[in-house]
């Protein structure tokens, strides 16, 4: 029997598309900066997607931070009825351990609400700036018992200056009652004096007879070109049909700030799945996306334009398949009012509208933006 009502594939994938948006909504603050509460509105301009409406609060104290949000949906008679919610607590427990606790919930037919999952964390930061993690998720039974699921070990310390070393373990339960080892992540940062950051970060699976074989390794550097200017560069291998390790994908960054306060950040991936494409053809250029956030008088408006690589094309070039524009404006009431539009390609390559999320905020993340347009910008049109 299902428990709760899903949402359409649609609304889902929209969904994930506005995960890098800081929530907008009406908000009251509490308690200077360290409490606020917020409603935003979400729906789509054809009216083919079920509005949305999130209610969130946020309070923090020395030793406790809370934060919950609520999301509703239109019901059958047109008014709103609760869909989901998320629960999410860090408590100080001495002056080196923290843990936290979230919990996501559902709602049944009759509209009750059931916990889907849990999550915990707990964090201990030891002598010398070692830190150790753990993480498990868990999730009801059929008697509605919650049972751990997934266990995550993190280690992570600082081995000579400048150096630290991140080993992870992912623990799933065994026929046996408890829990074995599956995946194994190995991380090494360094940091130059000169701002370079250097890491590589392997993963080994399990072979399910007590040993461990090497699937992937990660590797990037970030330098500074210039005073305004850095640049990263991260290559994925994996290991080919010999067993050696080959270039798979590789991503290219880049992020500048001019001195008009206007910043812009460009990102270019290249791998050698090309969709619709059979077989290994090479690194080839799959998808760019464009950001740029420009300051101006009384508000913050950033655009962000994704560009993918045809299907079934080589060397085709990229299309513009995605644009997302974020404006924020503060007032003299400590809030902001913020709007969210999501616009996509049709068939004839045209933007259109699919999703906007409009409302205020008086999260100090987004009231606390720089808005001020400098001397040389202030007659610009946005």
């Amino acid at each position: 029997m299902k428990l709760f009502s899903h949402p359409s594939p649609s609304s889902l994938i929209l969904a994930a598309m506005l995960c890098s948006f800081p929530r907008a909504g009406i908000a009251q603050t509490t308690s200077g900066d360290q409490s606020w509460t917020s409603t935003n509105q979400q729906g789509s301009p054809d009216g083919n997607i079920n509005p949305t409406r999130t209610r969130a609060s946020h309070t923090e104290t020395s030793d406790r931070k809370s934060d919950s949000t609520s999301v509703e949906r239109v019901g059958p008679d047109g008014s709103y009825i609760p869909y989901s919610d998320t629960e999410k607590e860090t408590v100080r427990i001495n002056e080196t351990t923290s843990r936290t606790i979230e919990r996501s919930y559902g709602r049944d037919p009759d509209g009750h609400r059931t916990l889907i999952q849990e999550r915990q964390e707990e964090t201990s930061t030891l002598s010398g700036g070692e830190q150790k993690v753990t993480r498990t998720l868990s999730n009801p039974d059929g008697d509605g018992k919650l049972q751990v699921v997934q266990r995550e070990l993190e280690d992570s310390k600082e081995v000579n200056p400048g150096v630290r070393v991140t080993d992870t373990t992912l623990l799933m339960p065994d026929v046996n009652g408890g829990f074995t080892p599956a995946v194994r992540t190995e991380q090494r940062e360094t940091q130059g004096a000169d701002g370079t950051i250097e890491s590589r970060k392997s993963t080994l699976m399990t072979d399910g007879i007590g040993g461990w074989k090497l699937s992937e390794v990660r590797e990037s550097t970030s330098k500074p070109e210039s005073a305004d200017v850095r640049s990263k560069e991260e290559r994925v291998l994996r290991p080919d049909a010999n067993g050696q390790l080959a270039v798979v994908e590789r991503t290219v960054s880049e992020e500048a700030e001019d001195s008009s306060g206007e910043k812009h950040a460009t990102v270019e991936k290249y791998s050698t799945d090309v969709p619709g494409v059979a077989g290994d053809n090479g690194l080839q250029l799959v998808q760019r996306e464009t950001t740029v956030q420009r300051p101006s008088a009384g508000a913050q408006r950033t655009v962000r334009q994704v560009e993918k690589v045809h299907p079934g094309s080589l060397g085709g070039g990229l299309g513009l398949t995605e644009e997302t524009i974020d404006i924020v404006r503060p007032n003299a009431s400590g809030r902001a009012d913020e709007n969210h539009t999501i616009l996509t390609t049709d068939s004839d390559g045209r933007l259109s509208q699919v999703w906007v999320d409009t409302g205020k905020t008086g999260d100090p993340g987004a009231v606390k933006v720089d808005t001020k347009a400098p001397a040389n910008q202030a007659t610009k049109t946005k």
